[in-house]
């Protein structure tokens, strides 16, 4: 008999262990905010976070690239509008140098000008961005992945914007300075006709530019919706709702109160009242 309320007591006393352990666990679920604290308490949910986990260190590092690359197309948005600008001019001074009524001095004035321009153009084409890297590749055109399967390059290489039919912007200009201060009309018209098709090539590499800011900007805008469709997901799954904890810290200690309660009282009793 002695040993039966022994073996009782001590499973009351494990029983109260237990549930003072669950109290102390509810009770850091609520304070920590995170309703698992080992994987062992739900594994099917743990490994979703996990999964979830490694998507948002992508998406981390994909949204840094688009920040990159959205500053790149910006920034050779403004480099491009001058190139068009630059162009356009060199293409009217030549046509004036070209006219009847331009005389040597105004050719060599217009020469002149037509050097400081081929010198901002190539200035321009070894524009570097924030990190001292060149806006423009001198070689290929730099590759930036967006997503899992989505990768391309922003902005073109400099050969793609600043070279036409093998020559450079800067050299057309540089020949048509060169016309324009020997006087020679034939290759003067010559220069007027190839800065007609650089001016039109230029043109169509911007377009290509505001096309790829585009797709930036949409895939931006997709990229945070997905993050804030994780962000909730795991939330849920991770997240403490405390309506709920603290309803359950409750009833929890007041089982744990009314164990208690119940233990001491049988406890209160004589051996003489355990025996008979």
């Amino acid at each position: 008999m002695i040993n039966a309320v022994g073996n009782r007591m001590t499973r009351e006393i494990a029983r109260q262990q237990k549930l003072a352990e669950a109290i102390e666990r509810t009770q850091i679920q609520i304070s920590g905010g995170k309703r698992l604290l080992r994987m062992s308490d739900d594994p099917i949910a743990a490994r979703r976070i996990a999964t979830i986990g490694t998507s948002q260190a992508s998406m981390t590092a994909w949204s840094a690239n688009l920040n990159t690359a959205d500053a790149l197309v910006s920034q050779a948005d403004g480099v491009m509008k001058s190139v068009s600008s630059l162009m356009t001019r060199a293409r009217e001074l030549t046509l004036a140098a070209a006219s009847d009524t331009a005389n040597p001095a105004d050719r060599a004035t217009i020469a002149a000008e037509l050097g400081t321009i081929a010198d901002e153009l190539d200035a321009l084409a070894a524009t570097r961005d924030s990190n001292g890297e060149p806006v423009f590749a001198t070689g290929t055109a730099r590759v930036m992945r967006f997503d899992s399967d989505v990768s391309f390059a922003p902005v073109q290489s400099a050969a793609d914007v600043f070279v036409v039919g093998g020559n450079s912007l800067s050299t057309s200009i540089r020949d048509a300075a060169t016309a324009i201060a020997a006087g020679n009309k034939a290759a003067m018209g010559t220069s007027i006709t190839t800065l007609g098709t650089a001016i039109s090539h230029v043109a169509d590499e911007h377009a290509k530019l505001g096309l790829a800011g585009g797709r930036l900007e949409r895939m931006g805008d997709g990229l945070a919706v997905r993050e804030i469709t994780l962000k909730d997901e795991r939330s849920t799954i991770e997240d403490t709702n405390l309506d709920i904890a603290i309803a359950q810290l409750n009833a929890q200690d007041l089982t744990l109160q009314a164990a208690q309660a119940a233990f001491a009282k049988i406890n209160r009793q004589t051996l003489f009242d355990i025996l008979n």
